[in-house]
């Protein structure tokens, strides 16, 4: 799409989920209405779907076939926590919300950007990567088939999962690592258990380096997962890319979230080559649900990820200025001092997201 042509109107699906979900997901909507305003760029279209418990009461469904038709129809969408332990049965047996809508669309690559704000109470100040993670294999049961969950019994004794890696979604996952470190600081560092896990993460590392050399600009150096957690506690400030299966890329990107600050501002983005849901990489807190006290950083930090991938892939430089514009806002209000409780700060919801929207006005 040029940018000298009309511009184009967004629609983004709006998916309040459970817990805290339905107190950050509008806090998100309402940082990006005002960054795109202040970015010059048209007003986006949201559509509130059901999903989640409230969707199980009132069509029988945790994620309706009507969601997902809707949501085809969109430009992308926020995804709110789901609480898929506290659904009655059969629904919490079954795959959740969050898989449900992965597997749908095909969202291969789970981008998780770890970066320490002044402020925000970072245990390794200065870290600033990005974690991708191939978002539909590996040795996740929920990922690893296209029917089944990938686990089964043969006798209540023993319990078998197994683990996929194929050459193609290994492929395709380094090279988006490697598009986005080209954009970053130029380094790629591969994740993987070759030592052990010789065949699986075997091929998956040495497909990322032969990905490599598409990429001679771009440094590639590799670790073992173990090795990769100490290194990480220890330096994060110098790692770039990091990409690595689900498994590794699920438990990496907690830990770098609170080395950043917090995990309640760990952003994360599900994305294909079409498709791109934005969804913070924690979960629906259901114990502090309703009270004001949750964190809505990574919801509105992830909303930032979907308009840039947005602005990118229609080369519309509205929307990625309002990209920036709320990672802005978010870093001005944290070094301000107003940070929610699970940053040291005293600010409830509702205040740090007025907080923020105040903070994009000053800018």
């Amino acid at each position: 799409m040029s940018t000298t042509g009309p511009p184009h109107r967004y629609t983004l699906g709006v998916l309040h989920g459970d817990g805290i979900g339905p107190e950050i997901v509008p806090a998100a909507v309402l940082i990006a209405d005002t960054a795109l305003e202040a970015a010059g760029a048209p007003p986006v279209t949201w559509r509130e779907l059901p999903l989640g418990l409230r969707a199980i009461e009132g069509l029988g469904e945790a994620t309706p076939k009507s969601t997902l038709a809707a949501l085809a129809e969109t430009d992308g969408w926020l995804l709110g926590p789901h609480d898929s332990a506290a659904y009655p049965e059969p629904f919490r047996s079954e795959l959740n919300p969050s898989g449900t809508i992965r597997k749908h669309f095909g969202l291969y690559a789970n981008v998780r950007p770890a970066k320490a704000f002044e402020g925000g109470n970072a245990v390794v100040p200065g870290t600033d990567l990005v974690i991708m993670r191939e978002n539909t294999e590996g040795f996740y049961a929920d990922r690893n088939t296209h029917l089944g969950t990938g686990e089964f019994m043969p006798t209540p004794d023993i319990a078998i999962a197994m683990g996929i890696i194929t050459r193609g979604a290994c492929e395709r996952i380094a090279r988006e690592a490697f598009e986005l470190a080209s954009r970053r600081r130029k380094k790629v560092t591969v994740v993987h258990k070759a030592n052990v896990l010789k065949l699986t993460t075997g091929l998956f590392r040495d497909v990322c380096r032969e990905v490599a050399l598409e990429y001679p600009d771009v440094t590639v150096d590799d670790f073992h997962i173990d090795a990769m957690t100490a290194h990480l506690v220890r330096r994060a400030h110098e790692f770039d890319v990091l990409v690595t299966e689900n498994m590794f890329g699920d438990i990496l990107s907690d830990l770098t979230g609170e080395l950043a600050g917090s995990l309640g501002i760990a952003p994360s983005l599900n994305a294909s080559q079409d498709r791109a849901m934005a969804q913070a990489a924690h979960g629906s807190a259901p114990d502090i649900a309703g009270r004001d006290l949750a964190n809505p950083t990574a919801m509105i930090l992830s909303t930032a990820m979907l308009l840039d991938w947005l602005g990118t892939r229609h080369q519309d430089e509205a929307l990625t200025r309002a990209a920036r514009i709320v990672e802005d806002g978010v870093s001005a209000t944290l070094a301000q001092g107003t940070g929610t409780r699970d940053m040291g700060g005293a600010a409830g919801c509702r205040r740090f997201t007025e907080a923020v929207a105040a903070s994009i006005g000053q800018l």
